[in-house]
C-alpha cells in the first residue's frame, strides 16, 4: 500500500536516517537529491527543529541598493508639493540637493508608483525607437502656433500666440489676445523679433492667420508679408500633421500643466503679468529634459544679437507680392507609386497620397535632406550619401517655375485610365494616380495641353502628341481610356 508523505516529513525522515547511521551519500541517492542539499537539511534542523524542514521565503535578508527611507520620503515630497515633476526632473532636484545616495530614474519612477502618485502605463515605443530632428544653431527656425484655455473670472476665455525657438526650446513669444485674429498674431510676431532678432524660418501650421494656401482669396495675408519684407522663410506643415510642429505643441502642454491648471484670472493685464513671470522662469531657470537638463537660456545664448528691420503694420497690398528667389540647393523629383523619391541612389519616403506629384528636395549643411511639395514641408531625413555626391541639380540655377496660361481653347472629356494618365491625340499625358478612373477635362491652348477637375486646373504639359491627330481627338469628345495589358 503506498502511503504519500508530505514534503517535511519526507525530509524529517531523512534527517533521522542519517541520525540512525546511514551516510550521506547514501541518504542523497535514496531521496534523490545532493548531498549538499542533505547537510542543509540536518543545519536547519538543528537550528530550528521540525519547523526549520519548512520551505521559506527566497527574499534576501538585506539589499544594499534600496533606496533610504528618509530619500524616498523625500521624493514623495517633491512630487506632492510639484506634481508636474516627473523621474527626469526629481533626480536632477535631488542632485542639485546633493542627496546621498542619488536613486535612479528607474528607482524614483517605482518609489512614485509604490505611493500611488503616478499611474503606471504600458510603453508601447521605446525612447530609442523615437527620431527627434532639431536645427543645428538658434535663430534658425521658429515654431509659432495659437493655444487656448485662459480662463477669466467673467467666463470669458483667452488664446496665447506663443513661439518656441527650435533648437533651443526658448519661448521666444507669449502674447495673450482675447482673439487670435491676424494683427494680434503679425503683432505679437513683430515685438519677437524687435526683441530677439530676425530668424532664417518660420514653421507653422495652415491657420488662416499664417497662411492663404487654403483660402478663397487670391494673395498673401499679413503673417506672410511681414516675413517676406524681412527675409524670412516661411514653411508650413502638411494637413492634419501635427508633429511637425512638436516643439511648440510639447510647449502648450507645459504651459496647461505648470501654469493654467485649475487657474481663473481676473483680468487679462495680470494674467498677461502672471505669463511672462512664468516664461521668464521657464526659460532661465527650468531644466529643460530635451537640451541635457539645462535651461533654454543657455543655449539660446549662443544666438547671434544681430537684430533687423521689422515693419511693425505693413500694407495688406497683395498686388505687390513677390515671389522669393528659388533656392540653390534644391532638386525636383517625381514620387513613385510607393511614395518614395530617388536621390543619388537611395530612396526617401514622402509619402503614397503624393505618387505621381512633382517635390522638391533641399539639402542642408547639418546633413537633413528636406522634402516641399508646393512649398509645404512634407519629409524631413537623414542624408544617407556623401557629402561630396550630391545631385547637380544643387550646384546649379534651377529653371523658373512655368506659370500656367489663362483657360481657353476647345475642351474634350476623357476617363483617367488606371495608371493615372489620359490619352489625348494618340498621347498619353500623366493626371495623378488619385484621379484614377474620374472624368478629367482636357484643353489644348497654344502649345500646351492643360488638365482640368472639376475647373480647376491640375496638370499642365507642354504638347507632344503629333498636330495631324488633332482633329480625331476633339471629334471624339468623350474617348476611351488606354487598356492596360495584364500579361
Amino acid at each position: 500500500m503506498l502511503v504519500e508523505l508530505a514534503l517535511v516529513e519526507q525530509r524529517h525522515k531523512a534527517v533521522l536516517e542519517v541520525f540512525g547511521g546511514f551516510t550521506v551519500v547514501d541518504v542523497a541517492r535514496r531521496y534523490g537529491v545532493a548531498r549538499q542539499t542533505v547537510h542543509e537539511w540536518l543545519r536547519r534542523y538543528a537550528a530550528s527543529g521540525l519547523s526549520g524542514l519548512a520551505d521559506g521565503s527566497c527574499r534576501p535578508a538585506t539589499c544594499p541598493h534600496q533606496t533610504p527611507a528618509q530619500v524616498e520620503a523625500r521624493v514623495v515630497e517633491m512630487r506632492r508639493a510639484h506634481p508636474g515633476w516627473g523621474s527626469h526632473l526629481l533626480r536632477h532636484h535631488l542632485e542639485k540637493e546633493q542627496t546621498d545616495p542619488l536613486p535612479s530614474r528607474s528607482s524614483i519612477y517605482r518609489c512614485l508608483v509604490r505611493h500611488g502618485l503616478i499611474t503606471p502605463t504600458p510603453r508601447r515605443r521605446r525612447p530609442k525607437d523615437y527620431r527627434r530632428w532639431e536645427r543645428s544653431r538658434s535663430m534658425e527656425l521658429w515654431q509659432m502656433d495659437i493655444m487656448g484655455g485662459v480662463k477669466l473670472a467673467d467666463g470669458s476665455e483667452l488664446n496665447i500666440i506663443t513661439g518656441i525657438d527650435d533648437h533651443s526650446r526658448f519661448c521666444v513669444c507669449a502674447r495673450l489676445s482675447p482673439r487670435a485674429t491676424a494683427h494680434p498674431v503679425c503683432e505679437a510676431l513683430a515685438a519677437a523679433m524687435r526683441r530677439y532678432g530676425v530668424p532664417d524660418q518660420v514653421l507653422t501650421d495652415n491657420g488662416k492667420v499664417f497662411s492663404n494656401r487654403f483660402g478663397v482669396a487670391k494673395g498673401e495675408v499679413l503673417f506672410d508679408r511681414i516675413l517676406r519684407e524681412n527675409g524670412v522663410k516661411h514653411l508650413l506643415t502638411a494637413p492634419r500633421s501635427p508633429t511637425t510642429t512638436g516643439k511648440v505643441e510639447r510647449f502648450h502642454k507645459t504651459v496647461r500643466r505648470e501654469f493654467l491648471e485649475g487657474r481663473i484670472f481676473a483680468s487679462l493685464e495680470e494674467a498677461q503679468a502672471e505669463l511672462d513671470a512664468w516664461v521668464d522662469s521657464y526659460n532661465s531657470e527650468r531644466p529643460h529634459q530635451g537640451i541635457g537638463m539645462v535651461p533654454p537660456a543657455r543655449r539660446f545664448a549662443l544666438a547671434s544679437g544681430e537684430v533687423r528691420v521689422v515693419l511693425a503694420e505693413p500694407e495688406e497690398d497683395a498686388d505687390s507680392f513677390q515671389r522669393a528667389e528659388p533656392d540653390h540647393r534644391r532638386v525636383q523629383r517625381i514620387v513613385d507609386g510607393t511614395g518614395r523619391i530617388r536621390l543619388v541612389g537611395f530612396h526617401y519616403h514622402v509619402g503614397r497620397y503624393l505618387a505621381g506629384e512633382m517635390v522638391e528636395a533641399e539639402v542642408s549643411e547639418d546633413g537633413l535632406i528636406s522634402i516641399f511639395h508646393r512649398e509645404v514641408l512634407v519629409a524631413t531625413h537623414a542624408r544617407k550619401h556623401l557629402p561630396e555626391k550630391d545631385p547637380e541639380g544643387w550646384k546649379k540655377q534651377p529653371k523658373p517655375r512655368r506659370v500656367l496660361p489663362k483657360m481657353v481653347g476647345r475642351p474634350v472629356i476623357r476617363k483617367v485610365d488606371p495608371a493615372g494618365c489620359v490619352s489625348f491625340a494618340g498621347t498619353n499625358y500623366r493626371v495623378g494616380n488619385g484621379y484614377r478612373r474620374e472624368m478629367v477635362e482636357v484643353r489644348l491652348v497654344g502649345e500646351t495641353v492643360q488638365i482640368l477637375y472639376e475647373g480647376k486646373i491640375i496638370r499642365s504639359h507642354e504638347a507632344r502628341h503629333d498636330k495631324e491627330k488633332e482633329h480625331g481627338a476633339f471629334a471624339n469628345q468623350v474617348g476611351r481610356p488606354r487598356k492596360l495589358k495584364t500579361s
